[in-house]
């Protein structure tokens, strides 16, 4: 049984939220919105067919401007540096594509794998990063490498979506900064679970995992001495307009209710206190990684102090996480995740379940999660 405590926290957190359909431990890929989140975006969409969509907008600025200065003070920019995107792929899309300078970076062994997709396809030339043997960057290499043969950029995923490794953010910007090398930090699993404002010259991610806010929002956010060297792709550079390449980026033909339910979900966050919320997680995941390690042959693959509250398991032989996932959600009701290779192509050999739960987790969730994965060893569900 695991020593999971409550606190006012969880308490508050569960209480804010419709009751959960069964055991959810996938807040990596998807958290549950709170009751205040779900109808500010429901009052903004029924504001747009009150008013019309462009009324509705005006009035729902000052709600917006508060989401981008709660998104700046998490990651330690200003409000005027944030601008949102459809998730974070739209983001690093948006900030590889007005790259002015030679296209080369270099990241970890385990970046993933559609960032690396979308480099390639902006025609980044990649180079790897030294990593320890849990795939963690390693911060005197970074800075021996950036002083060897200095890339473009640096990116640094915080942490993966494939293994629940916590990467030496700090400790790696300070390398780029000395080295003068621009960093790129993908946070969309690190934010809310780590310190985000280490001074990365660039940091995006999504609305929908450790923000609990809605589907389909993000951000890109790029400190001003950055921005000034983006170079804008639509409206074409060459057209002589007052349009900055970050004002360039926010699409305003876009989904409002969801940056509205974001920017509520960040105030949500900042009210909980982001320093009480990341504590929790990491004690969640060493009791997610302390009950679950060995059970059903399982082996879990982070170390069990990681500071994060995302949890792979490794399978025994013979078994497909794919089909386990599937069981654990139409016979026990408890949603995880599978990590394919394709999510760290290069790093990662083989399938994973993925458990990544949020701060309202119970103790009995996790035993549920044990007793399950335990049934299922004795379970024919192979093939």
């Amino acid at each position: 049984m695991t020593t999971l405590a409550e606190d006012d926290l969880a308490r508050d957190w569960r209480s804010a939220r419709p009751v959960a359909a069964g055991v959810h431990v996938d807040s990596a890929a998807c958290s549950r919105q709170s009751f205040a989140t779900i109808d500010a975006a429901a009052q903004h969409a029924r504001h747009e067919a009150e008013v019309g969509g462009y009324v509705a907008a005006a009035a729902a600025q000052s709600v917006l401007d508060a989401g981008r200065a709660g998104i700046g003070a998490l990651i330690g920019m200003g409000a005027d540096d944030v601008a949102f995107t459809t998730g974070s792929n739209h983001a690093l899309d948006l900030l590889l594509g007005s790259w002015p300078g030679p296209r080369t970076v270099a990241c970890a062994l385990g970046e993933y794998g559609p960032n690396l997709a979308l480099m390639a396809a902006h025609g980044f030339t990649v180079s790897p990063l030294a990593v320890d043997e849990h795939g963690r960057v390693r911060a005197d290499a970074v800075a021996a490498a950036l002083h060897a043969d200095s890339p473009a950029l640096v990116h640094l995923t915080g942490i993966g979506s494939h293994r629940g490794v916590a990467q030496p953010l700090a400790e790696v910007a300070d390398a780029c900064r000395t080295a003068g090398v621009p960093l790129v930090l993908d946070a969309a699993q690190a934010l809310g679970q780590l310190d985000c404002a280490i001074g990365a010259d660039a940091v995006y991610s999504s609305s929908r995992k450790w923000m609990a806010g809605p589907r389909g929002v993000g951000f890109l956010a790029v400190r001003p001495g950055l921005a000034q060297r983006l170079r804008r792709r639509v409206p074409p550079p060459e057209w002589e307009l007052p349009i900055s390449a970050m004002q360039s980026f926010e699409q305003h033909e876009a989904n409002l209710a969801a940056r509205v339910g974001f920017s509520v979900a960040v105030g949500q966050h900042l009210a909980a206190g982001p320093a009480a919320v990341r504590a929790r997680l990491a004690s969640i995941g060493r009791a997610t990684r302390t009950l679950l390690d060995g059970v059903g042959g399982w082996r879990v693959v982070e170390p069990r102090d990681e500071r994060t509250a995302i949890t792979t398991l490794a399978p025994p032989a013979g078994v497909q996480p794919a089909v386990v996932r599937d069981w654990l959600i139409t016979e026990r009701g408890i949603v995880t995740t599978v990590a394919e290779s394709a999510r760290a192509p290069f790093e990662l050999t083989g399938p994973v379940l993925r458990l990544s739960p949020h701060v309202d987790v119970t103790a009995a969730d996790l035993q549920a999660c044990a007793e399950a994965l335990e049934s299922a060893a004795t379970t024919p569900i192979r093939t």
